[in-house]
């Protein structure tokens, strides 16, 4: 009686699990060449709830949801433009990996090199500080 309840057990665990596997629409591709259109576009694109991973990289339902709906319209015949354009239109130009060089994404662009150029005043200030002044080192000679 135990051995059948823990087999009834185990097999409903395997449906549970094995289930979105089994109801996932997969991705069938025509050819070589959209598939590796679509690899492209995901790689260009990121995760809105990742933020710091490509939609190709991402296993958040969001990321998931957003694949599929790439792959659909690119079936429905839209260009890889056209797809960006659409996303941009939905979420900003944020979804962009790589946004582009606008006056609302300036700072995003510029902070990189600012917090350089910053990091080597720090760096020149404190190596100022630790310096002996000129008058110092020429009392420490012996003459």
């Amino acid at each position: 009686m135990k051995i059948k309840r823990l087999k009834i057990f185990l097999a409903a665990v395997t449906l549970t699990l094995a289930t979105p596997v089994l109801t996932g629409d997969p991705m069938v591709f025509t050819d070589a060449e959209q598939e590796a259109r679509f690899q492209q576009l995901t790689v260009e694109l990121r995760c809105l709830v990742c933020q710091n991973q490509t939609l190709a990289d991402s296993d958040a339902p969001l990321a998931q949801d957003l694949r599929q709906e790439i792959f659909d319209m690119m079936q429905s015949g839209r260009s890889d433009d056209e797809i960006k354009q659409f996303l941009i239109d939905r979420y900003g130009d944020f979804v962009l990996y790589m946004p582009p060089l606008k006056s609302n994404t300036l700072l995003l662009w510029l902070m990189p090199a600012i917090l350089l150029f910053g990091g080597a005043l720090v760096v020149m200030s404190i190596v100022r500080k630790r310096m002996p002044a000129p008058d110092e080192q020429e009392e420490e000679k012996p003459s």
